[in-house]
């Protein structure tokens, strides 16, 4: 039997459009789509990760009011302050303030049903979600996980931009080799991940907004230090979901990478046969004289130390992601020296390098951990720290306690006057700093 030409059109037409809606949901077969790299052990052979959209230049304008979205971890308080403490020192000209909104257990449609009484009313610029972990359910993964998660999702998103927010969408993490309270196999359970992941790749590109990597780095990070530091690094935590400080490390430096920061911090440059020396913008050259360079800083480096092969520490997940590399460049360069080698002393602590190093520039944040900014560098933490724990207090105890029942407006005003100071104390730590860097030929 033949097919009419007007048939044989419809029947094309159709096809046309269920591939083009195919291709706009982001439906399309995953191995017609790149994938990221996998480390070379049959571990990965299961997964495929979409590839990951590059930030597209600087997310971020000045004054932004950033929310920082997401579940228990998030509510951890880790990579949040990571995050708050990073851009109020080492982007201080953005003048960003932050919130946190972590809540434990949560889910999208948790969050997506809260949102606006605790978070739209605050009217952020920019907001960054990390959902999915409680999403999976800790089980293989069903379409109908995917599919709950997909719209609950996108209404959030659709929500922020409702209101002209812009949105960093991120990805959950992974879990380690054992929950305590899943009956999955943890592989079962990071499959599922991964496929949340990747529709969060397709909620970012349908709607338009940024997506931060965070399953993909925790899971060969996890790897990557398991084999290089020791098979029971746990670097999703040792119950297996809430991160130490590691872990958060991870996550932070992919939100920060997602909003397309540069990371250079400072530049630090001495002419050694003119004896001139120059600095980078939110630096002031005092003086340069017998090796000294005498400067004043108003942007500092992320100081961060502990032991590099243990997971609680920030220093360690500093070796797992190229963090220094790509956020924390606090460079020195010195040129035209005569000498073959230079002692290098900042703080307590001296370093030797080449001429042929320092003339290509050495970074002082990634080499000395010990340095003039640690000190005030923590009082701002510590500050960022107290305002969040009290910001956890205000949304979860007050806002949906008896105070936010009885009077939400009256709570709101209330808890806003008692967050007000702690908001205040960080911007009165960040003082300048006024630092030595002495260099002697060898």
């Amino acid at each position: 039997m033949s097919t009419s030409p007007s048939r044989a059109h419809r029947w094309n037409l159709a096809l046309l459009l269920a591939l083009s809606f195919v291709a706009q949901s982001g439906w399309a077969a995953e191995t017609d789509a790149p994938l990221e790299p996998k480390p070379d052990d049959p571990f990965f052979a299961k997964f495929h990760p979409r590839k990951a959209p590059a930030p597209d230049g600087l997310l971020l304008q000045t004054g932004d009011r950033l929310a920082i979205c997401g579940d228990s971890i998030t509510e951890q308080k880790m990579y949040s302050r990571i995050m708050e403490t990073y851009l109020t020192v080492c982007v201080p000209q953005l003048a960003v303030t932050v919130r946190q909104y972590g809540w434990g257990g949560e889910t999208a449609p948790g969050f997506l049903a809260r949102m606006t009484n605790d978070c739209l009313q605050f009217k952020p610029t920019l907001a960054t979600t990390c959902y999915g972990m409680n999403d999976h359910g800790y089980r293989a993964y069903e379409p109908a996980i995917g599919e709950r998660y997909r719209q609950a999702m996108t209404a959030v998103v659709d929500a922020f931009k409702s209101i002209g927010t812009r949105v960093v969408l991120g990805s959950a993490g992974c879990v380690g080799p054992k929950v305590p309270w899943a009956h999955s196999p943890s592989e079962d359970m990071n499959l599922n991940l991964c496929e949340l992941r990747n529709l969060d790749i397709d909620i970012a590109r349908q709607e338009g907004v940024r997506f931060a990597d965070v399953f993909w780095p925790m899971l060969t990070a996890e790897f990557t230090a398991s084999q290089k530091y020791s098979p029971d690094y746990a670097l999703a935590g040792r119950d297996g979901v809430h991160p130490g400080w590691a872990g958060h490390l991870v996550m932070a430096y992919a939100f920060l990478h997602a909003m397309g920061l540069d990371g250079d911090l400072a530049t630090f440059t001495v002419d050694w046969g003119s004896g001139q020396a120059t600095a980078s913008a939110g630096h002031e050259v005092r003086g340069f004289s017998n090796g000294a360079l005498i400067l004043t800083s108003q942007r500092y480096p992320f100081c961060a130390t502990g032991d590099p092969a243990q997971a609680d520490s920030i220093r360690s997940g500093m070796t797992l992601v190229p963090f220094n590399q790509d956020l924390n460049r606090f460079l020195l360069v010195v040129k035209n020296g005569s000498a073959a080698n230079y002692k290098v002393t900042w703080g307590p602590t001296s370093r030797t390098y080449s001429a042929d190093q320092l003339a290509h520039g050495v970074n002082l944040a990634a080499d000395f951990v010990t340095n003039p900014f640690s000190a005030v560098f923590a009082k701002v933490d510590e500050a960022v720290a107290a305002k969040q724990n009290y910001e956890t207090k205000q949304v979860k105890s007050l806002f949906h306690g008896e105070e936010g029942r009885v009077d939400m407006p009256a709570t709101v005003a209330l808890t806003e006057e008692a967050r007000a100071p702690l908001a205040a104390a960080i911007t009165a730590a960040r003082v300048p700093v006024t630092h030595t860097i002495t260099i002697e030929p060898q």
